[in-house]
């Protein structure tokens, strides 16, 4: 496998194979190829297409497919063998080509067009149990189905499969043939029965549709709570201005529907689709979800959260809450590279806004330069961009940051241009005020920056970052604990932000300041190793280990930080970044017990 094309994402896997193909093959060699080669083309090509499906790969007399979600899956497997019985029917049983199919909801290693892993082999080893015509599924693709598709299980226990080190449970699936025959020539929504000409166009911007999270409890009175959940996601994200949200009333039309993510794309014009679903069993409560291109209906972010089921309500909150937080970073990196792929020429004010974010995000003195002229050129093509604006604010406050610029004060000026300009076209954009916390507190205007920060939180509560900047600037400001509470909070919300290295280095500065060091060693640590590359954690684990008396290892962290970046501790040092002398003299007299010379 081509180690940087390598990927992972949790998807359904679908694996089928001929009964006996070996012994038609040898009847007739030419004629089981002809029919076989007409089945994949006549029946099970079309119904992976309705239902979202793709093909990997083909082997031999088996294939292999992927779908965005079990209920698709399932959906063709039944569809499709339920057509296989139908065009065997009158056929002689020793000419007749039958299949068997086996399902598997799991991990998946991804390598350019093709899928492997354990996700693979599961779903293969479920199909050598299948009967013939028949489907097996494991326990994940029963949990994620139950309710949702006319179907009836039969479990087969836990299954020691070949090559699979653990036991598998199993459910062979039964359908009454009354309810697929007319499967085929069903549109999976109401909304496919109109016009071609009604399909939405994809817009520039990043667009995304909620659909409404499926009730897998088996207790209708827990309907509200998923109808809860996906309205609560449906407000949180609309409150991020970096993509377009479709209202409850058009994404609610899907509820209860088995439906093609791709279709849900053309027809509401998204580019993006989250879906997911919730159950309830005794005093647990699980709920999944799950992020897909529309276009492409690859998956992009998958995850499961489990709760006891105390406050439901503030459950609600609290998961709505983490899945926005989590959504934005994931789209955010999921179009920086697809803006990377694109050529210059075709670049439009958008994509130069995320090419550009690509570059920053590596934080590297010669990326963030190399940042700047994509935001210049957004600029350019829509001067009205308040986003492009405070991103090339954002260059400038990395460059005072990691001590990247020549001329501080001016690099301090264009940060402060940059942001208000952002926040003058667009005031309710919490970026832009970021930016503006960021211009007041090198400036050494802490009250301001403060008040920056609680705006940014006010208007988007979901935005980690902003809670993250917020904790900067409360620590700077003289309220360590209070900062040190938002930095947990941004890195509980979404612990894979990129910003997530810096979130824990500001937690150790905040507990050297109210004295816990062995939580500042802690905090450096972590830090370090999210990325070794950054200097500041290897300053403050300096100043915690100092203070703790480790003198030799606290040495050898701040010779490590002046390896990472020459200069930084000194440069530290003559920021003053606190308010209060005191809070500055008590990181710095760390230093000094590491042996940092006056």
């Amino acid at each position: 496998m081509t180690g940087e094309r390598v990927a992972r994402r949790l998807a359904a896997i679908l694996a089928a194979d001929v009964v006996g193909y070996s012994r038609l093959m040898g009847r007739d060699e030419h004629g089981t190829l002809t029919r076989l080669k007409a089945h994949r083309t006549e029946r099970f090509e079309p119904t992976l297409a309705r239902h979202g499906g793709r093909l990997v790969k083909l082997i031999g007399d088996g294939a292999l497919a992927e779908f965005p979600s079990a209920v698709d899956a399932l959906g063709a497997a039944i569809e499709f063998q339920q057509a296989m019985a139908d065009a065997n029917a009158g056929q002689p049983e020793d000419t007749a080509i039958v299949f068997r199919i086996g399902l598997h909801l799991g991990d998946l290693i991804v390598d350019g067009d093709d899928l492997y892993g354990d996700g693979v082999n599961v779903a293969a080893r479920l199909e050598a149990e299948a009967p013939a015509g028949g489907i097996v599924v494991s326990r994940t693709v029963h949990e994620s189905v139950a309710g949702r598709l006319k179907a009836d299980f039969a479990d087969l226990g836990n299954l020691a499969l070949k090559n699979i080190e653990r036991p598998i449970q199993a459910f062979r699936v039964a359908w009454q043939a009354a309810d697929w025959q007319a499967a085929v020539s069903t549109p999976s929504t109401v909304a496919a029965l109109l016009p071609a000409e009604v399909a939405l166009a994809l817009t520039d911007k990043p667009s995304v549709a909620v659909l409404p999270f499926q009730n897998m409890s088996g207790d209708p009175e827990q309907e509200y709570f998923a109808d809860g959940i996906s309205e609560d996601i449906i407000t949180a994200l609309s409150k991020w201005r970096s993509f377009l949200v479709i209202a409850r009333n058009s994404t609610f039309t899907y509820k209860g529907r088995n439906v093609d993510i791709r279709q849900v794309g053309r027809e509401l014009g998204v580019r993006y689709v989250l879906e997911g679903s919730v159950r309830k069993a005794a005093n647990r409560l699980r709920i999944t979800a799950q992020l897909i291109d529309a276009t492409t209906a690859a998956h992009i972010w998958a995850e499961r959260y489990d709760r006891d089921l105390t406050d439901v309500f503030a459950i609600q909150d609290e998961i709505s809450g983490q899945i926005a937080a989590v959504v934005e970073p994931e789209l955010g990196r999921y179009e920086q590279g697809r803006a990377s792929a694109k050529a210059p020429a075709s670049l439009e004010a958008w994509d130069c806004l995320h090419r550009g974010m690509y570059l920053l995000y590596k934080f590297t003195k010669t990326d963030i330069a190399a940042s700047r002229p994509y935001f210049e050129r957004a600029i350019e093509l829509d001067p009205l961009f308040s986003r492009a604006h405070t991103s090339l604010a954002y260059t400038h406050q990395l460059d005072i940051l990691h001590g990247y610029t020549d001329d501080r004060a001016r690099s301090i000026e264009w940060l402060l241009s940059h942001a208000k300009r952002g926040v003058q076209l667009d005031d309710n954009d919490s970026y832009g005020h970021l930016m503006l916390c960021f211009a007041y507190r090198w400036a050494g205007e802490h009250d301001l920056a403060v008040a920056e920060g609680r705006k940014a939180i006010a208007i988007n509560p979901s935005d980690t970052w902003a809670l993250g900047v917020l904790g900067n600037v409360l620590d700077l400001a003289g309220q360590s604990r209070e900062g040190l509470a938002c930095l947990e909070r941004a890195l509980a919300l979404s612990p894979r932000d990129p910003h997530a290295k810096f979130y824990l280095a500001l937690c150790a500065r905040a507990s050297i300041v109210i004295g816990d060091y062995a939580g500042a060693e802690s905090w450096a640590g972590k830090a370090i190793g999210f990325d070794p590359s950054i200097a500041r954690p290897y300053f403050m684990l300096a100043s915690a280990l100092g203070h703790l008396g480790r003198t030799k290892q606290a040495r050898a962290a701040l010779d490590t930080c002046e390896r990472v970046q020459p200069g930084f501790a000194a440069l530290w040092i003559r920021w003053q970044e606190y308010r209060s002398a005191a809070d500055n003299a008590h990181v710095i007299d760390g230093l000094r017990k590491a042996g940092m010379p006056e």
